[in-house]
């Protein structure tokens, strides 16, 4: 850097912030100075760059399902945000196993990251963990799922509003035998199951106990617990699905039993995921913001990460919003 500075009569410290992609330094000098680190092939020392710094410039991300695209989503949102600020991203995949997850925090610990952002596998109120994570002060930001007692920032929707929408979507379309397939026991599960039985209640509609069953992105149960639905008598005329991995393994259920969607079974899912609309039959859903969400967490963490002082968890929740396509559309 020094060289790079002494041949551009600027000083070090601007050529740190034009290499760091910070700080107000104009078109022409930030130009002149990539140009001349390219010729001279500048490669950061990171390690040296730590023990100046103290930081390491990771930060983990921690998901359930890397495979799910709507958490790929949100690790580009992540990934964009947080190359502005110079940080790069270490990404693991728990497989929706708390163990697993806990695990690869302390992968993450040993690293040294300098915080976490997380869509905990945990059970609701579950916070060894998160106490972990406190006790090495690493910050860390909760996203899609929130955890009740964890002392963290959250950035995600309100899964009970998410339930609840998307009920009331298949009742507008005049559906009135609606069942559910449920996620798992983390607070996105529950939340999503509860805004299902408060719109229901609100109409005056009853589902009996058959009509929740458990459900899950991977193994195809989507599909299984859809054809139990099935073979209810009488069976269902709707279905909200906890997100649209499930919905899809609901939809080729539906179809392979001769029944038309959505005449005789509506569908809707959660999370608007990239090939929803790309299905046999386009899939209705309730979009989450993903890439937002991904960059509002990294937002936050940056936050809690560059301050000298202890910052206020902060709960951002965004507006989710239903996309209305052919699985559900029963009334133009």
């Amino acid at each position: 850097m020094k060289d790079i500075a002494d041949d551009l009569s600027v000083s070090v410290v601007t050529v740190s912030k034009v290499l760091r992609n910070q700080g107000d330094i104009s078109k022409e000098t930030r130009e002149r100075v990539l140009k001349r680190a390219r010729e001279l092939n500048y490669q950061p020392n990171w390690v040296a760059r730590s023990l100046v710094t103290k930081r390491t410039y990771l930060v983990g991300l921690v998901v359930p399902d890397l495979m799910h695209s709507f958490f790929a989503e949100v690790a580009r949102g992540v990934s964009k945000r947080m190359r502005l600020s110079g940080y790069n991203v270490v990404i693991a995949n728990s497989d929706e196993d708390a163990e697993l997850e806990s695990q690869e925090v302390e992968v993450l610990l040993s690293r040294r990251v300098d915080g976490i952002i997380i869509a905990s596998a945990q059970a609701d109120g579950s916070l060894k963990l998160f106490r972990r994570m406190t006790e090495e002060k690493t910050p860390f930001v909760l996203i899609d799922r929130m955890i009740r007692g964890a002392k963290a920032s959250f950035v995600g929707t309100d899964d009970e509003q998410i339930g609840r929408i998307a009920t009331e979507h298949l009742i507008q379309q005049g559906c009135r035998r609606i069942a559910h397939l449920r996620g798992p026991d983390t607070a996105t599960g529950i939340g999503r199951l509860a805004g299902y039985q408060a719109a229901l209640a609100g109409h005056g509609l009853k589902a009996p106990e058959s009509w929740v069953v458990r459900a899950n992105a991977s193994d195809n149960t989507g599909y299984d617990a859809m054809k139990q639905l099935l073979a209810l008598t009488p069976s269902p005329d709707g279905v909200v699905c906890y997100n649209d991995p499930v919905a899809a393994g609901a939809m080729k259920a539906i179809l392979e039993s001769g029944l038309r969607i959505p005449e005789d079974v509506a569908v809707i899912g959660a999370g608007n995921v990239h090939y929803s609309d790309l299905l046999r039959v386009s899939l209705t859903t309730v979009d989450q913001s993903t890439g937002s969400l991904g960059e509002h967490a990294a937002e936050l963490l940056l936050r809690h990460v560059e301050s000298k002082l202890p910052v206020k968890p902060e709960n951002v929740l965004l507006t989710p919003t239903i996309v209305v396509r052919d699985s559900s559309r029963r009334r133009k």
